[in-house]
């Protein structure tokens, strides 16, 4: 039976790839997760993604990982859909992963190139479509070559997109006019997956956003859709503009996971800025960078918020 729900009933559209709180020592703290997930659905996110590149997913064992995902979806209570990332290099590995989100209450998956394989284009498509057999889940495939070393071709996509389960794309290799040239040609939903590139990718037709900056600005992030979907380019333009510092410092310094953990930390969200090896905190300079953007989005913030009495 063909799935008539739409990509944003299926992953939302002002998605926000979820840091994993931690405490002092490494261990994932429960209440920090809860915080941080009350944080972001008071801000207009529709979708959660746990357990991604941003979610220290490469450190967390797989009970770990179902945990995580059951905890999520236990205080989201179907508020706002949770994708489970579970893509490895490891085919067999991945369809455990991915039955797994499924079994924890997962609303969709988020399905990484295999990294460090780096099998052919056809060991792509064979790997893709394993997991995408393996449960009811719409899929949202994962393009970051520059984290696992291989693209999904527009060949390769273009095949993908036929299969039933395979539904989206978090883009983050930036090519724009294969972005385009696919939105065109196959029923794939494109989502920004590079927070620097937003405005640009919604402009072109994006169904949404996969955003680490969310973490901290998706009441922002909503904004920029809204004045999008409206036609609102001028208004488009402003709310991106007010971004550009916070990420810059969330994106171009130490790494979207370490820098959003250290935001949240910062506003009192998640206990603390730890994270796991091999990730390590901040220097100073850029702790103070996203300390100075943060009190310049919070100003701006209440300026808007006075001047939309």
């Amino acid at each position: 039976m063909t799935d008539v729900r739409t990509p944003a009933d299926l992953f939302g559209r002002n998605v926000v790839a979820m840091v994993t709180p931690m405490e002092a020592d490494g261990s994932v703290s429960e209440p920090g997760v809860l915080a941080l997930v009350d944080h972001l659905l008071s801000t207009g996110v529709d979708g959660l993604v746990v357990a991604g590149t941003t979610g220290e997913a490469p450190t967390l064992s797989d009970e770990e990982t179902a945990r995580l995902i059951r905890t999520v979806v236990d205080r989201a209570a179907g508020r706002v859909r949770v994708i489970a990332g579970v893509g490895t290099y490891d085919t067999a590995h991945t369809v455990h992963r991915a039955r797994a989100a499924e079994a924890a209450g997962a609303d969709a998956l988020l399905l990484v190139t295999p990294y460090y394989s780096k099998p052919t284009q056809a060991g792509v498509v064979a790997h893709c479509r394993v997991v995408a057999d393996a449960t009811h889940l719409p899929v949202m495939l994962y393009d970051i070559p520059g984290r696992s070393g291989l693209a999904l071709t527009a060949a390769t996509l273009t095949e993908l997109a036929g299969h039933p389960n395979i539904r989206a794309v978090k883009d983050a290799k930036g090519d724009l006019f294969e972005a385009l040239t696919l939105m065109s040609s196959t029923p794939l939903a494109y989502y920004c997956g590079i927070d620097e590139l937003n405005l640009p990718y919604l402009a072109a037709g994006a169904t949404g956003l996969v955003s680490v900056v969310g973490n901290v600005a998706a009441e922002r992030n909503r904004r920029l859709i809204a004045a999008v979907d409206a036609g609102d380019l001028a208004a488009a333009r402003e709310i991106n503009a007010g971004l550009i510092a916070v990420t810059d410092a969330l994106m171009r310094t130490s790494g979207g996971a370490v820098m959003a953990k250290t935001a949240l930390a910062h506003l009192g969200v998640i206990p603390t800025p730890a994270v796991r090896l091999p990730l390590v905190e901040p220097e100073t300079a850029h702790r103070e960078q996203v300390t100075a953007a943060l009190d310049g989005l919070d100003v701006d913030l209440r300026v808007g918020e006075l001047s939309a009495r």
